[in-house]
């Protein structure tokens, strides 16, 4: 299990550093009434954020309703979304909260009316609504910073971070040499969730990568480092670092698994963990759901095997099958340019309609026709595909 699941706060004491946005925040959720304005928290990723959203609804007894910014680019699906939620309690009763992740992500032609719709609620709120971003200088930001009431968190103090580490590696039964644990917590720049994983990784006897190498990681070192990993926790590591598009991601594992000399066993493993990570993916799609990457690597990592025979592969085709179908593809487009000049059609409907028709009628010897031996050669293969 990675340490920044299993050591995230349990309630609001157990939460370090931000003392003062903590008591802004508990004063206004104690004393919230309808028409109070709506709650902006600013400040870097992995200081405590969602958590202190999440903590605080646990513990003031409210059901937490959380959305993406990707769930609010648009006026309708705003709606859809949120007007069932306001004014109504949830399924035991209790009363809701709106939490509203990422809300500065929301920009571009991605916004077709999210942002107004979601101030014309900020400016009449029925339900206590949260709202988190990571920066508020975007002009998107100035509607939403007018309709709300902003706490500034900050990066935790190194010091603070390296006692925290500390008693981390405590409860752990492990130890890291005190110039790795500074390193650790200067790279961190005050991000919990980094320096947890980044711990993890090194305890678990592996060299993280730092946050400048995710940048110049290449995808096939990585591919192949996930595969010649020690441990689970190792590979876990990897793959948390690289950060590249999922859609990415998911298509080097497809195709390095698929060209790997694997038994039918683990090849259909991986297979059914690879259309796993793919349903997921294609669901945030569909649904525009960003918040649930989060569990993309959490599928892959189930790729993991000791040993396994897996190598990076850009092609998901063995490489005399590709060499095939790019050169024969080429000559069959070539033969289709010319017959179809010659028949007075379209390439794409010779391609259609007459080229199938044409190779029945020279497989069963009804039609002869005058070809070089290379367009023979490929007027041969096509014919053999034929049932």
């Amino acid at each position: 299990m990675m340490w920044s699941e299993k050591y995230r706060p349990k309630n609001l004491l157990e939460m370090i550093g931000n003392e003062e946005a903590k008591e802004s925040f508990v004063k206004w959720i104690a004393k919230w009434v309808k028409g109070t304005k709506p709650l902006l928290l600013v400040g870097p990723p992995g200081i405590g954020k969602t958590t202190m959203a999440m903590l605080c609804a646990k513990q003031f007894g409210y059901d937490l309703i959380s959305l993406n910014a990707s769930d609010v680019r648009n006026k309708q699906r705003i709606q859809e979304i949120l007007n069932p939620v306001l004014g109504n309690t949830g399924v035991l009763g209790k009363s809701m909260i709106i939490f509203v992740d990422e809300v500065d992500g929301i920009h571009g032609r991605s916004d077709f009316g999210g942002v107004g719709a979601l101030v014309d609620i900020l400016k009449e709120p029925t339900v206590p609504i949260i709202l988190a971003a990571n920066s508020d200088t975007s002009d998107k930001m100035k509607d939403i910073k007018k309709a709300t009431t902003t706490i500034r968190m900050r990066p935790i103090p190194p010091r603070l971070l390296r006692f925290y580490l500390e008693e981390i590696l405590r409860r752990e039964g492990a130890s890291l040499k005190i110039g790795t644990m500074i390193k650790l917590v200067l790279d961190s720049r005050g991000d919990i969730r980094s320096i947890l994983n980044s711990s993890q990784a090194l305890v678990s006897g592996f060299e993280p990568q730092t946050e400048k190498s995710f940048e110049t990681t290449d995808i096939e070192s990585a591919i192949n480092a996930f595969f010649k990993a020690k441990s689970s926790q190792e590979a876990m590591a990897i793959l948390y670092s690289l950060r590249i598009d999922p859609r990415e991601k998911i298509d080097a594992f497809y195709s390095s698994v698929i060209t790997s000399p694997l038994s039918k066993e683990d090849m259909q493993k991986m297979l059914d963990v690879i259309s796993e990570a793919d349903m997921l993916y294609g669901k945030i799609m569909r649904e525009q759901q960003w918040r649930l990457l989060r569990y993309l690597d959490s599928i892959l990592a189930r790729l993991y095997k000791i040993d396994a025979p897996v190598r990076y592969s850009q092609y998901n085709l063995p490489w005399p099958l590709i060499t095939r179908l790019r050169w024969d593809g080429k000559a069959i487009k070539e033969l289709e340019a010319k017959l179809a000049k010659h028949m007075h059609v379209s390439r794409s409907a010779f391609a259609t309609f007459y080229f199938p028709y044409l190779l029945m009628c020279i497989k069963n010897k009804t039609l002869a026709m005058d070809l070089n031996d290379a367009e023979n050669e490929i007027i041969q293969k096509e014919m053999a595909i034929i049932k």
